[in-house]
């Protein structure tokens, strides 16, 4: 059984994307559609994170509408 992470780090979906974080910020602005980045605290400095659900989901749904 393969096991997939719950959550991904902004640079992990950037990367994943093959967007540098910058291009994933300007994604973010652009899309309402992508998914919400979600941090781990309160503080400007908190890590933020994406649900690796909802990136695979945004994905296929990016995959049917060019289809």
């Amino acid at each position: 059984m393969q096991i997939l992470p719950i959550r991904v780090s902004k640079k992990d979906a950037a990367k994943a994307l093959s967007l540098s974080v910058d291009g994933l910020n300007k994604l973010m602005l652009k899309d309402p559609d992508f998914p919400k980045a979600l941090k781990t605290g309160t503080s400007k400095q908190a890590h933020v994170y994406f649900d690796y659900a909802e990136l695979i989901q945004w994905h296929k749904q990016l995959m049917n509408q060019t289809a």
